[in-house]
């Protein structure tokens, strides 16, 4: 039996490639960014080609390095940033443009429009979802409807959409020689098309778009047994290897995070912060603002659904004051930056670049830093950077609990920023309750790989993958309640200044 599962990261700003041991331990690893393209204000895109590039050299790199080869895998499995949209050619191969990234906001009227006319209540209660730029289907409707004959591709079955699983898949498995146009139930359950009781593409919904079916890939569980297929000789791997397992970005971090009881929830903190409460086989529909989706299904067991929280921008908020502002050399330093001040000296960052996400949905606001004064500094500005990261998060554990019925305990955390030990502590001082992160942070790409072993029977079942998770560090909330409730209505009126900036109409 081979030894090792892999597991493709493709993420927002960057693509790895993991692989782990029976034990859930990191073997190898490699990982590159991309570029972000911005040529508007509010667009945000991504080179296809290159993405697909840099998962080729992640791959090649990662198995060089350590001396693997694709006979020790035993499967491979894929996680990826959800809601970005490609439609290509099957054909060639070639792309009909740049990928439109989950942050770009140029399908605001398509989203006003759609609750405008009472199309809106029909989408939340199929798909679970508020209609908002967030999601694929208005950046899949923007691209037939302007970029030159897209649409008369897509009606002659010539072009095909996907997010970046499918067409990461689709070019693993053989590109224009009979690579598979495939995507999983998490995924699909992101774009506003998918009926999250069917689980497939619905009719009704696909006019609300006028999308042609005939584009859209084929909705399978998240893991597999029967596969997504397999890589070829010639491809990254240089040799077969299967396919087993596909799960967006957050429902894998919450598969790495083994929250696989109602109940459970976990908080991911990357270029935005996702958290996800398992709700079991109940399709809780959110009344404050949470988005209802997919967690995971394996194989042909019944799918389990999840409460999330999705807040679009955290940790690139602190790209922003490296690349933006200048304040920084690097993400490090806003750590050692924020120490520098006992407190934020009355600053709020509220970095709705994007908008703002749950539970506001707010497409017409935009980012401010208030309540500056002469007294102010680059290390104030740090870290009310971190303590909007912070209370973006309480906005959405407010909605959960609100929606749930269920106190928050101890939060789970992985993700790049949690390597911020200043950013975890003002977490659990705002939250007012214990912060806990696992030895291995990177939990995406670890639930990708579990959802691929558990496929092929490299893990028997989720009770021995609960052997696996082990806790690195904890932090115990220190605010009296005077403070956090102090600083959240601080908070909370910061918010209140950002809305309506835009007009959306």
């Amino acid at each position: 039996m081979s030894s090792y599962i892999g597991a493709i990261d493709q993420g927002t700003t960057s693509t790895r490639f993991m692989v782990f041991d029976h034990d859930g331990n990191e073997v190898a690893r490699h990982q590159l960014e991309h570029e972000q393209i911005m040529p508007r204000p509010g667009w945000v895109e991504h080179n296809p080609t290159e993405v697909w590039e840099r998962t080729r050299a992640v791959i090649e790199s990662a198995l060089t390095k350590t001396g693997l080869r694709a006979a020790d895998l035993a499967a491979v499995g894929l996680t990826n940033q959800r809601e970005t949209t490609v439609v290509w050619n099957r054909h060639t191969g070639r792309p009909y443009g740049n990928a439109i990234v989950w942050q770009d906001t140029r399908t605001d009227r398509i989203a006003a429009a759609l609750d405008a006319d009472g199309r809106g209540d029909i989408i939340r209660r199929k798909a679970g979802l508020p209609p908002a730029t967030y999601f694929a289907a208005g950046k899949l409707q923007w691209i037939l409807d302007n970029v030159d004959g897209v649409r008369a591709a897509a009606e002659a079955g010539d072009a095909v959409f996907g997010t970046m699983d499918t067409w990461l898949l689709w070019h693993l498995t053989g590109g224009v020689d009979g690579g598979v146009h495939v995507t999983d139930v998490t995924n699909a359950s992101r774009t506003m098309l998918m009926d999250l009781e069917t689980l497939d593409w619905d009719d009704e919904l696909l006019s609300f778009f006028d999308i042609p079916r005939l584009m859209l890939p084929r909705i399978r569980p998240s893991g597999n047994p029967a596969l997504y297929g397999v890589t070829r000789a010639d491809g990254p791997f240089q040799g077969e290897v299967k396919l087993a397992g596909v799960l967006g970005d957050q429902q894998a971090a919450t598969v790495g995070q083994l929250c696989f009881r109602p109940g459970e929830a976990k908080n991911t903190y990357g270029t935005g912060n996702f958290l996800l409460l398992n709700t079991g086989h109940e399709l809780v529909r959110s009344e404050h603002g949470l988005l209802t989706t997919l967690a995971y299904q394996f194989g042909d067991a019944k799918p389990v659904y999840a409460l999330e929280g999705s807040i679009a921008v955290t940790g690139s908020a602190v790209q922003w004051l490296r690349d933006q502002l200048g304040i920084i050399s690097g993400a490090a330093q806003s750590e050692s930056l924020a120490a520098q001040v006992s407190d934020n000296g009355g600053v709020y960052f509220v970095p709705a670049f994007s908008g703002l996400f749950a539970p506001y949905w707010r497409s017409d606001a935009r980012g401010a830093l208030l309540g500056l004064s002469r007294y102010s500094t680059n290390a104030h500005v740090a870290r009310a950077t971190l303590e909007a990261i912070c209370y973006q998060t309480r906005d959405v554990v407010e909605a959960m609990t609100a929606d749930s019925g269920v106190e928050l305990g101890v939060l789970r955390v992985d993700g790049g920023v949690t390597g911020n030990k200043l950013c975890m502590q003002l977490q659990a001082d705002i939250l007012g309750v214990p912060v806990s992160r696992p030895v291995v942070a990177e939990t995406t790409a670890l639930g990708a790989a579990y959802a691929a072993g558990l496929s092929v029977g490299f893990w028997n079942s989720t009770d021995e993958l609960e052997r696996n998770w082990q806790e690195d560090q904890r932090w115990e909330p220190g605010w009296t309640d005077e403070q956090r409730a102090t600083g959240y209505a601080g908070w909370q009126k910061a918010v209140s200044r950002t809305v309506g900036w835009i007009d959306a109409n």
